[in-house]
């Protein structure tokens, strides 16, 4: 759907007495709505920042008995990190009952879409950015993800 059919909608919404409308056409949607006018929406009060103490870096017992440091399970491995442009939820495959889009050790070219983050109602595809193979798949499907959030690690 182009944006001039959008800002249509938008006109006609103001137009009318609608509080909300949707369009669905093929697989694309869109739904706009709008408070009723005289509705004051309340904004939270800004708060001041409050210094924390700063914790003393203590060891934990199994860094103690090791004498080292523990892996966190955090580490990405090397290479090229595809990062989400938004946030929204993760989506690995275009449906539950459909594969996933990629999986560890398959080849993608850059351009490929490997997932998907739905927000505000928008399924917003996520495309490799760099060619090779998916070393690890990060986001877990379905789960929330923020914005530069590691995604996926291609190879």
């Amino acid at each position: 759907m182009d944006l001039r059919k959008i800002k249509k909608l938008i006109d006609l919404l103001e137009e009318s007495n609608l509080a909300e409308i949707e369009i669905k056409e093929g697989e694309e949607s869109v739904r706009l709505a709008r408070s009723p006018r005289g509705t004051v929406m309340a904004a939270p009060a800004p708060q001041q920042p409050v210094a924390a103490p700063v914790p003393m870096p203590m060891a934990s017992p199994v860094e103690a008995a090791t004498g080292g440091s523990v892996p966190t399970g955090n580490e990405l491995p090397d290479g090229h990190v595809v990062r989400a442009p938004m946030v929204g939820t993760f989506y690995a495959s275009p449906s539950p009952d459909k594969p996933a889009f990629v999986t560890v050790g398959q080849t993608v070219t850059a351009g490929e879409t490997i997932g998907i983050i739905e927000a505000m109602k928008m399924f917003n595809p996520i495309e490799a950015d760099a060619s090779g193979t998916i070393v690890k798949v990060v986001a877990e499907n379905g789960q929330p993800v923020e914005f530069d959030q590691p995604l996926f690690v291609i190879g």
